[in-house]
């Protein structure tokens, strides 16, 4: 890989250029942010080899093209790109929903090789200051092929994450978006909203929360740091899983509550009792 573009040095996007460069120091990275601030330290930085605030006939050299930004920049980005000539580029993404970012590249990306997909990966903190090469070490890549690639396409983009250190994992845009619902984006939205409870409660009350948090409130709710902007475009990319997974959450949720109010100390013991060898069982699994 000689030639590599992306689209948004955050996070990802940052640890993605630094990745390239650990496997191949002599690629040419083009970096492309609207994002001023973001541009100059990736430039400090010596990220890439040349620095952009908009899309232009340059990423028409480009091998591949990774989309780093919010879901909800893809409409314009996918207009810009379909002005250049790309005819055996891949343009990707990481995008954590998929079925709407399938959907609008269909619809915007006229006679280009679109190859979706998802990294696994991150943390709460943001901008290409905090990326690092390792972030996908030992982490999973969830491939999630459609109509606008071909089998040797998406070979190539796997084979790129396998060498990032990634597991690759090939499923349809729709379980993925139903398994990410579940595992990401609700704990995320749980963990934004108790964050928001805490901090209604009435003011004495809510300095004693503040001073007695514990670890586990602290470990908890440290998701809530990431950051709002993509957190927002994910929620309304996914909504419909989201929702589905919610309604099913709530109803459990309510069966909890129940038992509490009834003094229902069989039904909360068998409860816990059971999600704690089921999440027993999912930790191991992912290790393995």
């Amino acid at each position: 890989m000689n030639n590599v573009s992306i689209i948004g040095i955050g996070l990802i996007g940052s640890s993605i250029a630094r990745a390239i460069k650990d496997i191949n120091n002599q690629a040419e990275i083009i970096i492309v942010d609207s994002n001023a601030s973001n541009l100059k330290s990736s430039e400090h930085l010596a990220l890439g080899n040349s620095y952009h605030t908009a899309i232009n006939q340059e990423l028409e050299k480009s091998e591949v093209i990774f989309i780093c930004t919010p879901i909800s920049t893809y409409e314009n980005i996918f207009l810009e790109l379909n002005k250049l000539k790309l005819d055996d580029c891949i343009i990707t993404d990481v995008g954590s929903s998929k079925i709407q970012v399938i959907e609008k590249a269909k619809k915007f990306l006229k006679n280009k090789i679109f190859v979706p997909g998802h990294p696994i990966a991150g943390t709460e903190k943001s901008g290409p200051e905090n990326g690092f090469k390792e972030l996908f070490k030992d982490r999973w890549f969830i491939s999630t092929p459609c109509e606008m690639c071909e089998e040797h396409h998406v070979k190539k983009i796997n084979d790129l994450w396998k060498n990032f250190g990634s597991q690759i994992e090939t499923m349809s845009p729709k379980d993925h978006d139903s398994i990410m619902a579940i595992t990401s984006h609700i704990p995320h939205l749980i963990a934004y909203n108790i964050v928001g409870t805490a901090n209604d409660l009435e003011e004495d009350i809510k300095s004693e929360v503040i001073k007695f948090s514990a670890s586990g409130f602290r470990d908890f709710t440290r998701i809530a740091s990431s950051d709002p902007t993509m957190w927002r475009d994910i929620m309304l990319s996914n909504k419909n899983e989201i929702i589905s997974m919610l309604n099913k959450f709530n109803n459990d949720l309510k069966k909890v509550m129940e038992a509490i109010q009834n003094d229902d100390g069989k039904f909360l013991y068998d409860k816990f009792k059971k999600t704690k060898e089921i999440r027993e069982k999912i930790i191991k699994e992912g290790l393995e």
